[in-house]
């Protein structure tokens, strides 16, 4: 039943962003002996430029420029504590001004093998500060299912279900890096002559795959939670009424599976192939801009234009929508296009 939100998270997972940042292009057979010394040299000196970044950026109290630098930091091992993830967002938190998109980056400041994430006093400000936001309460939900506290995570259901939108704060995260990235020039010794995108396309890949990190929701969980309703129909109520916001979410995969939850609980077989077709438009949209951003690296222009989108602000739909009209890419599939499987994808 999970088989199409499990596709969608296959395509969202932007599998260029999973390797090492601006890794080299490397022949299938070289990548059995490892990294060669010129890439290794060259991920030392952006690892370096990474860290000048944060060193640039954390003097200061604007709120914005603060998450930027946590983030920039968050990957980094061996920080100086001042210029640390924990200390930089700490800072963010308390800064003037500070939103509910830096309490949301702060979840992620725990210590996950003491079974203390997320953030518990980060998730207990997003309640006051975004109670409308149906994406906290299923943090919360998430957290509350883990304690065995069944009880409370009924009534996160029920409040996310009610909540007026979904935010998991991606946009505002994106926004905070590209506004940052750009402080400081790459040296020479960062970039890859392999890529004619030079420094904007390596910028470029770090904004948007240090931005795929941030914490999200357990939806997997959401999706089992609603589709075991069985005759409960208070459940399935709040489920249908849940999805319904996702829909309109911010990320694909929230609406993803606001998709899925309307097409395998909806009783009128019209809605759920109205569903069906969406979440096969969805799957277009975000396989086009991921080969978009695949394309970064080499197309400085392309670059230019993913960056300055994202420091207009918005919602990670927002933004890859406007990526695609941008590039004159349909944001509607062809009549006899269907979505590639995992196989094909090799």
């Amino acid at each position: 039943m999970l088989h199409g939100l499990r596709h969608l998270a296959l395509v969202c997972s932007l599998s260029l962003l999973a390797a090492p940042a601006f890794a080299a292009k490397t022949k299938p057979e070289a990548k059995a002996h490892g990294p060669s010394a010129s890439a290794q040299a060259r991920d030392k000196a952006q690892l370096a430029f990474q860290r000048d970044l944060v060193s640039v950026l954390a003097p200061g109290g604007d709120p914005n420029r603060l998450l930027g630098a946590a983030l920039l930091a968050r990957p980094l091992f061996n920080q100086p504590p001042a210029n640390s993830f924990h200390r930089l967002i700490e800072r963010a938190a308390m800064a003037e001004g500070a939103g509910a998109a830096i309490s949301w980056a702060q979840l992620a400041d725990c210590d996950a093998e003491a079974d203390a994430c997320p953030n518990s006093a980060a998730l207990d400000k997003l309640l006051s500060q975004a109670p409308d936001n149906a994406a906290v309460w299923l943090v919360k939900l998430g957290a509350d299912a883990r304690g065995m506290k069944q009880d409370d995570a009924r009534d996160d259901l029920a409040k996310a279900a009610a909540a007026k939108l979904y935010d998991d704060y991606s946009g505002a995260s994106l926004q905070a890096l590209a506004g940052s990235v750009g402080v400081l020039p790459p040296p020479a010794d960062t970039l890859d002559p392999a890529h004619a995108g030079g420094a904007v396309g390596m910028q470029t890949i770090l904004v948007f795959g240090l931005a795929s990190g941030q914490p999200q929701p357990s939806l997997p969980l959401i999706a089992k939670l609603c589709e075991n309703a069985g005759k409960d129909a208070s459940i399935k109520s709040d489920c249908l009424a849940l999805g319904k916001t996702l829909e309109w979410g911010s990320s694909p995969l929230a609406r993803s599976l606001g998709l899925h939850l309307r097409e395998v609980l909806s009783d009128d077989p019209a809605a759920q192939q109205e569903a069906k077709d969406a979440r096969r438009t969805l799957i277009w949209q975000v396989q086009n801009f991921t080969q978009l951003l695949a394309r970064a690296p080499d197309d400085a222009a392309l670059s230019q234009r993913l960056l300055a989108l994202a420091r207009k602000g918005g919602t990670q739909m927002s933004l890859q929508l406007a990526a695609l009209r941008e590039n004159s890419i349909p944001t509607d599939p062809p009549a006899d296009w269907q979505p590639r499987t995992a196989a094909n994808q090799e």
